[in-house]
């Protein structure tokens, strides 16, 4: 049974920094891309960023510039490097990775299968 788990998140001022991670506990004989979604009270969840098999990166258009999406050398763990944080970047984090037919990259949220639990981050202003 494949299982996410994300860490990292926190209260950070508004221009800061925070650095998220997600260790999954496995990964499914298919293996396809993972991405970070997140999910602001009262909002529907949104994708963040997309990393496939190949390595290859696609950002929203509301964090290009500011955050990074990688994978350690192993490919074990993901991660989320959210630079200049603003107000409206809180929200609950997760990752997750995508269904073995998903066709990368796809930011709808169905086409993803496993899930972390997700990690709170608070932007103050």
């Amino acid at each position: 049974q494949v299982r996410l788990v994300e860490y990292g998140g926190g209260t950070v001022q508004a221009g800061g920094s925070l650095r998220l991670s997600c260790a999954p506990s496995e990964y499914p004989v298919r293996r396809n891309c993972m991405g970070w979604f997140r999910q602001a009270p009262g909002k529907e969840g949104e994708v963040v960023t997309i990393i496939d098999r190949a390595g290859r990166t696609y950002y929203s258009d509301s964090v290009t510039g500011r955050f990074t999406i990688s994978q350690d050398s192993a490919k074990r763990t993901l991660y989320l490097q959210m630079n200049s944080l603003k107000p409206e970047d809180t929200a609950m984090y997760y990752c997750a990775i995508a269904h073995a037919w998903t066709y990368c990259p796809s930011a709808r949220v169905q086409e993803y299968q496993y899930w972390g639990q997700g990690t709170q981050v608070t932007v103050s202003s």
